[in-house]
């Protein structure tokens, strides 16, 4: 579904991502752990589009896309959160979605609509559809990002640090959601800090720091793995 080839991303002399190599197969679900600063969201940028690769490449489903514009990879299907939700809080909840299916995933009006109501009922959210975004709860916001990037219908789906800030019911409350998402068909990477989270869906589990993957496998070897320790603990 996704291979990065030797990928960079520098600013200036400030290299983030060193000769990355990365694949993704079809219906995995795969967690990416690293401390702050190790280029996780800046990762996500440059497979989303927002940023270009300093050098490298990204193929998605067979097709080259380095060079391809952001809003072209999310109607090919890849689809993400911010790990800050910026909902457009003036608009209702419906509108947010709709607006995501629209213009994210290109749909006519009337499908779009048909989209945004299924997506809100299967992310529990059909009951507040006409509740103003700048209204919502902490859970409610976050599933909303979800649930406008689930309305382009994606093949594909970036989540980043979705689970940040929130109590453990309302992260079971989340997890939930994912597991229906991934169960649909859905790939998944996810970029957490909440590790149990992450131990309790993925599959496979990578870790960033100095700009490549120090660590990938198993979440319970990757996580007893030395290297890791002491990237996060520095002991």
């Amino acid at each position: 579904m996704l291979e990065l080839a030797s990928l960079s991303r520098a600013f200036g002399g400030l290299v983030v991502i060193d000769r990355l190599d990365f694949k993704v197969e079809a219906g995995e679900i795969v967690g990416i752990l690293g401390p702050n600063g190790a280029g996780k969201t800046t990762l996500f940028n440059v497979i989303a589009g927002v940023l270009p690769p300093s050098s490298g490449r990204i193929v998605f489903a067979g097709k080259e896309i380095t060079g391809m514009r952001a809003w072209d990879r999310c109607r090919l299907g890849i689809g993400r959160t911010y790990q800050i939700p910026k909902p457009f809080t003036h608009m209702s909840v419906f509108e947010n979605v709709l607006a995501a299916a629209v213009h994210g995933g290109k749909m006519a009006l009337p499908r779009g609509k048909q989209e945004a109501e299924a997506v809100l009922e299967s992310v529990g959210l059909a009951h507040r559809a006409l509740v103003p975004a700048g209204q919502l709860a902490l859970l409610d916001t976050k599933q909303l990002e979800l649930a406008k990037a689930l309305a382009l219908r994606p093949r594909l789906l970036l989540l980043d640090e979705i689970a940040g800030g929130l109590t453990e019911a309302e992260c079971d409350v989340l997890i939930g959601t994912i597991r229906k998402v991934h169960d649909s068909g859905v790939t998944i990477v996810w970029i957490e800090h909440v590790i149990q989270a992450l131990r309790r869906v993925v599959s496979r589990l990578a870790v960033l720091a100095g700009g490549n993957f120090i660590a990938m496998g198993a979440p319970q070897d990757v996580l007893a793995d030395r290297r890791v320790k002491e990237a996060y603990l520095g002991t």
